[in-house]
């Protein structure tokens, strides 16, 4: 079989799991990305993600994550929920979409196993592994270099026709592909994310202060919020989507179809009095799979508290 086929089955298989979209870029150093990843962490933007500094060079060079490396598969699955699925926007508090259902970690991991067994039966043995943004992948550098998107000035990537609200996976296999290429950037001269983000975490455009993002505040700070931040995380309690939400591209989103991503039927029944009552019990039960269960009972309960104006009694 050729390249040519090996592509198209790989690509045709990524479709029937529900990925979005497939891109296949060679797997080499990421030259462009080595000075900007060693500014952004010189210049101590990912705050206490101290995992962030681990791992440099294999950050930059899959071959260094799969031995002989040949290709980077690149995958994006969709997980922006339907109108009825959002929670609302007054008297209450808000999560991340990415985080309504099941933990991404492992419907992705999930996915990616079968494919890669896929191509094992139908092409024959082949080396690899699977990454769902837990190992020292630059996701969207391989994306955008696959051609699925540019990154936008919010630093997420941004495919035309659908938006930003999907996660990227990885498959990194010692099998030579047809590679695609780049596409352009379409940001132009809008600067909306810049103008919505109530941190000022965009610091300029196509740099994100992680240190600074709300996102990073209620999921990855463990010790207390900054009392400067007072009053700036409006009502979300874990994660933000504001930047995406103001995103002229995402007007393009379509409802995901993953049954595993949809959130559990109380979520949006949820008054802010109720998340301010959380009980452990109820919150075992509602973020049972759940992303949010990173930030566990403690950090939650932490994060609405700060929002509703009583940080001492964290």
């Amino acid at each position: 079989m050729s390249k040519e086929k090996y592509t198209y089955l790989i690509k045709q298989k990524a479709s029937e799991l529900g990925f979005m979209y497939c891109g296949i870029s060679k797997a080499d150093f990421l030259e462009e990305e080595a000075p900007r990843l060693e500014r952004w962490l010189n210049q101590h933007m990912h705050g206490q993600m101290h995992y962030m500094e681990n791992h440099f060079d294999k950050r930059l060079d899959p071959r260094l994550l799969v031995e002989g490396a040949k290709s980077v598969v690149s995958l994006l699955l969709n997980y922006y929920p339907s109108q009825e699925d959002q929670q609302p926007e007054e008297d209450t508090y808000k999560i991340s979409k990415y985080a309504y259902g099941t933990d991404y970690h492992f419907v992705i991991k999930d996915k990616l196993k079968t494919l890669l067994s896929y191509i094992n039966e139908e092409i024959g043995e082949v080396g690899g592994r699977c990454f769902v943004d837990s190992a020292p992948v630059l996701d969207k550098a391989w994306a955008k270099k696959s051609g699925l998107g540019w990154v936008g000035k919010n630093s997420n990537l941004i495919t035309p026709q659908v938006g930003s609200f999907y996660f990227i996976a990885e498959l990194i296999i010692d099998l030579e592909l047809e590679y695609d290429g780049p596409i352009k950037d379409y940001c132009g001269s809008c600067t909306r994310c810049l103008d919505a983000c109530p941190t000022n975490a965009i610091v300029e455009p196509y740099v994100v202060d992680g240190s600074k993002c709300i996102s990073y505040f209620t999921i990855e700070l463990k010790d207390q919020l900054p009392q400067e931040m007072n009053g700036k995380f409006g009502n979300w309690v874990f994660g933000c989507d504001i930047c995406q939400d103001v995103c002229p591209w995402n007007r393009f989103s379509k409802p995901h179809s993953e049954p595993a991503f949809a959130p559990h039927p109380q979520l949006k029944e949820l008054k802010a009095s109720d998340w301010q009552e959380l009980t452990h019990e109820v919150f075992s039960q509602l973020f049972k799979k759940s992303a949010v269960k990173r930030t566990g009972y403690n950090g939650l309960v932490r994060n609405i508290r700060f929002v509703h104006g009583n940080p001492e009694e964290e």
